[in-house]
């Protein structure tokens, strides 16, 4: 019998999303701080058979946190802790920025899913490195035989131009470069004014291949880079993407990021109207993520690693895109509805459905 529904109802469907989630995460991270979360991370510890190869890395699971949860950086020890085979911190931006107006986080329970226009709220690249860094030095020490990986997702400042936009992209990369294992180019969130614009395939090209040179030259070494894409892409949209990037030989690709599209929901026309403007994340997005990633599968064969994220609430989720090409997948919004043991019972499920699968 799961517990965290109910508790979910009674102490946090009422209140402000925001500030649930803040406490939800402050409850994970001292949960880590009093040495409870050992505990939990031996109770929660992937099975040895979860392990996943990607970009020469070995994953304790494929399944991973998506960026948006811990935005600076604060909690990544606390949520290995949890059974996350990566954790993706950000979106981080060049420069500190507060995000849009509150309240800015909404959640639609009936849909299973969540608006947000944050607008990468965020302490800067400057702040967050020495985290960054210090997670990456204490998971090495915790787990020294396989320790969860640290992605670094980073985005466009707010205030600064698109025609600018590239110099910018580059004080992140250079300053979080040397503590990620691997890099997002985020030019998907629909939060930023004008971010979307730079998916076009003739900006896109020399943005990543400029971070992903002064990434490697600042790390010392190559580190995998990986763009996120939207879901609202049009299908020539997502094979250009595809096609750029082989071309530009990136690792990865990340399908998808929330969308702007409010078709098929449940949740009554006017409450969804009233919340305005953001990205919308969770269940809805399921089937919309799953073809872009079968149409990038098709695109690019063995030869990029892809990353599935959008709708994932259950193991069987998670291997329905494992089976559609995926090589790692990540989830977020579940987690808010199911609570910090819903990672466990995904890897379980997996495990089990493995061995179903073999028999």
């Amino acid at each position: 019998m799961r517990v965290y529904p109910t508790f979910f109802k009674l102490a946090f469907s009422w209140m402000d999303a925001e500030k649930a989630h803040k406490i939800g995460f402050q409850a994970i991270r001292t949960a880590h701080r009093t040495g409870a979360g050992r505990i939990l991370a031996r109770l929660s510890a992937p099975d040895a058979s979860l392990r996943t190869e990607a970009f020469g890395l070995t994953f304790p699971s494929p399944f991973g946190l998506a960026a948006g949860f811990d935005k600076e950086g604060h909690g990544i020890e606390a949520l290995a802790d949890l059974g996350f085979g990566h954790v993706e911190v950000g979106t981080i931006t060049g420069q500190a920025q507060p995000g849009n107006d509150k309240p800015r986080l909404f959640r639609l329970i009936e849909d299973r899913a969540v608006v947000n226009r944050m607008g990468f709220n965020n302490d800067g690249a400057a702040a967050v490195a020495p985290r960054l860094k210090s997670a990456r030095a204490a998971l090495q020490r915790l787990y020294p035989q396989t320790r969860p990986i640290i992605g670094v997702n980073i985005g466009k400042t707010k205030n600064v131009d698109l025609d600018d936009a590239t110099a910018d992209y580059l004080i992140s990369a250079r300053g979080l470069a040397p503590a990620a294992d691997y890099l997002v180019v985020n030019v998907s969130s629909p939060n930023t004014p004008g971010l979307r614009l730079l998916q076009n395939v003739e900006t896109l090209r020399p943005l990543l291949r400029a971070v992903g040179d002064a990434a490697d030259e600042a790390a010392g070494r190559h580190v995998p880079l990986l763009v996120k894409i939207a879901p609202d892409l049009s299908n020539e949209d997502v094979d250009d993407v595809a096609r750029l990037a082989l071309d530009l030989k990136l690792d990865g690709i990340i399908a998808t990021n929330t969308t702007i599209s409010r078709a098929g929901l449940k949740s009554d026309p006017a409450q969804v109207e009233a919340l305005g403007a953001g990205g919308l994340s969770g269940a809805p997005l399921k089937q919309r993520s799953l073809e872009v990633l079968r149409r990038l599968k098709d695109a690019v064969g063995d030869e990029l690693v892809l990353i599935a994220v959008g709708g994932v609430e259950t193991a069987r989720d998670v291997q329905d895109r494992l089976d559609a090409g995926a090589t790692l997948v990540q989830g977020y919004t579940a987690f808010l509805y199911e609570g910090p043991f819903w990672v466990s019972r995904i890897n379980k499920g997996l495990v089990k459905l493995r061995q179903r699968a073999s028999r």
